[in-house]
């Protein structure tokens, strides 16, 4: 649903990267084998991040396995999965569904509609296993409808809208790390947001579409590149604080490389796609 929370692999290890590519290679599996071929195209690295963060967490054993994949039929692939999976594919479900009728509605596009329908089946499924979790998200959608609406000024409350519908699905299980898992999704959810309307900023502004930057920008004194990275930083920090709060040693290498510099490498794609726009528009002035 978002595609910000990545990981960096130029900086992890083997071992590191083919373990979070099985994971990710069973979280394709599990929504294939939930919700058939379609399933497999909601799939997303947002929803493996949370696999790992509970796997580690919990410490899930996994079942293993090697698989030849369509995309990649040269090669067996290994595939991990645990409770943890089922988990996160139903949650990928949900936040799949609820965007693609999101689309619907801002673009009229019939073809996203009709995909949200062949999955009505399966989020009635979902929502009867965990309701509390679908509420949240259900609760997002109407209450960011709202805000876009009334033109709501305050970013910070914006944002929180995306961090406690995140966090609640952080919070797999109501048990002593209800309130970590929370806090760690709430912030990354504010993070979430405010990537989203910094990449989407210049599209909006010249389309006169909402986007509460554009009013945050006119009470900052700075310019937007430094008022977004000091938020930004201060949104993951915050998530990495409560990520060090949890007993994890499982994966811990590959959740930090997720925390520390994954999610900041959509940051570092728009730095470098605006500076060669800027030095473009540079080289016309010269001629």
């Amino acid at each position: 649903m978002f595609g910000y929370i990545n990981i960096n692999q130029k900086i992890m290890t083997d071992e590191e990267r083919n373990a979070y590519q099985a994971y990710y290679c069973g979280l394709c599996r599990r929504l294939k084998s939930n919700c058939g071929t379609k399933g497999q195209m909601l799939l997303d690295y947002d929803m493996t991040f949370l696999i790992v963060l509970l796997t580690g967490l919990y410490e899930l054993p996994n079942e293993s396995s090697e698989i030849t994949c369509a995309l990649h039929p040269t090669k067996k692939r290994t595939v991990w999965m645990n409770e943890a999976t089922d988990y996160a594919a139903d949650m990928n479900l949900i936040l799949a569904y609820y965007k693609l009728i999101d689309d619907w509605k801002d673009e009229k596009a019939y073809t996203k509609k009709a995909f949200a329908k062949m999955l009505d089946k399966d989020y009635s499924r979902v929502m009867e296993k965990y309701p509390r979790q679908v509420k949240a998200v259900e609760t997002y959608i109407r209450r960011t409808e709202e805000v876009e609406k009334n033109q709501e000024t305050n970013l910070d409350a914006v944002a929180g809208l995306t961090g406690e519908m995140l966090g609640e699905v952080f919070c797999w299980r109501e048990d002593e790390w209800r309130d970590e898992l929370r806090t760690l999704g709430f912030y990354m959810g504010k993070f979430i947001y405010i990537m989203d309307a910094y990449e989407d900023y210049d599209a909006d502004l010249s389309r006169n579409e909402y986007n509460p930057l554009t009013y945050a920008m006119k009470e900052s004194e700075g310019d937007m590149d430094t008022l977004c990275r000091l938020l930004l930083t201060s949104m993951m920090s915050e998530c990495a604080k409560s990520f060090e709060r949890l007993p994890i040693l499982l994966h811990a290498d590959i959740l930090r490389n997720v925390l520390y510099s994954g999610v900041w490498s959509k940051y570092e794609y728009l730095q470098i796609k605006k500076r060669k726009a800027e030095e473009k528009t540079k080289k016309k002035a010269r001629k």
